[in-house]
């Protein structure tokens, strides 16, 4: 495949705006691209109306299978005055393309899909199987990747690479933070503000549980090597119906970034007793509920399919890769939990735009993936130790 057809692939990608929505059509723009290959599985599956997630198989029942994946959504554009080019225009410039989602993570995505394209094209007899995972609401909660991951998409797989953007390609990720999203709702009783001993106060209640919160998860203090420690921020809070009455409700929502040493039971325990012990007092009335949590990525920074990217990396792109972790949470959260046992990497094109105004990706990162993606997926099924250890796909 030329490369003005890579890069024409990784624009019509972006074009399509699928801010937190509309991942059906670029499930079906990739869909079509392989449509012309008879012997690659194409499967959909719908979230919601709209989203539809996407399984693509290629390759023979013999071998172990390798698992790639990225995510189909992207945030929201925020000021378009902000932006040197229309967000969803896939603009060229300074060998760049410019576009919301052009880091994270549609390059990424993009160069799977031609990656396994020219696998395909090239007729190469594939020693195992390759499944691409391209999923919907990554941003908002892995809940694309959850529904795969329960329909069993994830089951035996060999290894997972994630293709979410690590540094121009120069890092490898295999450690990664989770999240814990929450919200807490005080309910009081409204009177007129002359007269507050007639009410509840949702917001004074509220606001006891906020400093509460922050003073009790301190002590989940230990600080892992790459990850750092545990981080916790109240991000959003609203509440009151009007500036002379009591307020009968409030809310707000909290953010945790959890590490390996803590499952995030021991913060769902935490929180709970606070409510709990709060909602004992006279006036209280105090719930909980979180969205979409996901677990901290332990890893293995000497796993198998870490050695074999990095021999990879070596060979195709002529450095060696940094071995690190993540901040931030991905879909591997979710597919980890599936039947089996196996390890993930974060590898991906991209720069230190993300979610940022001028997001890009430098179109040489990009071509530069795609020919990492296609040989370390020939490295990795041909490996002998993963072969012995994985010796069938199904």
């Amino acid at each position: 495949m030329k490369n003005q057809k890579k890069i024409e692939i990784l624009q019509k990608i972006i074009q399509i705006k699928s801010v937190n929505d509309n991942e059906s059509e670029v499930a079906d723009y990739i869909s079509s691209l392989f449509s012309r290959f008879p012997e690659t599985n194409i499967q959909k599956f719908t979230y919601a109306p709209n989203r539809d997630n996407l399984v693509i198989t290629i390759g023979k029942n013999q071998g172990p299978m390798l698992g790639l994946t990225g995510h189909m959504d992207v945030v929201a554009p925020g000021n378009l005055e902000d932006w040197k080019y229309d967000p969803f225009s896939a603009t060229i410039a300074d060998n760049k393309v410019y576009g919301r989602g052009a880091t994270d993570m549609k390059s990424g995505l993009a160069a799977l899909v031609v990656a396994l394209l020219e696998l395909l094209e090239q007729k190469t007899e594939l020693p195992g199987k390759i499944r691409l995972l391209a999923t919907v609401g990554e941003e908002t909660g892995e809940y694309g990747a959850a529904q795969l991951t329960t329909k069993g998409f994830a089951d035996n797989l060999a290894g997972l690479l994630v293709a979410e953007p690590t540094s121009h390609m120069q890092n490898i990720v295999y450690t990664a933070r989770g999240v814990i999203d929450y919200k807490v709702k005080s309910y009081g009783k409204t009177a007129h503000s002359a007269e507050p001993q007639d009410g509840i106060n949702a917001i004074d209640n509220l606001i006891v549980f906020y400093h509460l919160a922050i003073e009790r998860l301190l002590k989940f203090s230990k600080t892992d090597p790459v990850l750092g420690g545990v981080t916790h921020s109240i991000t959003k809070i609203k509440g009151g119906e009007q500036v002379n009455s009591i307020p009968s409700y409030a809310e707000l929502m909290g953010n945790i970034r959890t590490i390996p040493a803590y499952p995030n039971q021991c913060f769902y325990d935490e929180l709970e007793a606070i409510i709990a012990e709060l909602n004992q007092q006279q006036g209280f009335k105090l719930a909980i509920t979180y969205s979409f949590p996901e677990e901290a990525i332990p890893g293995k920074p000497d796993s198998r399919i870490i050695k074999i990217a990095q021999r990879t990396h070596q060979n195709v792109l002529g450095s060696e890769a940094k071995i690190t972790g993540s901040s931030g949470a991905n879909d591997s959260s979710e597919f980890l939990q599936a039947k089996g046992n196996f390890n993930s990497i974060e590898l991906g094109p991209g720069s230190n735009t993300s979610h940022q105004s001028n997001e890009y990706v430098e179109i040489n990162d990009y071509l530069n993936a795609i020919e990492f993606y296609k040989q370390f997926a020939l490295d990795f099924l041909q490996d002998k130790q993963i072969r012995k250890e994985f010796p069938a796909a199904d």
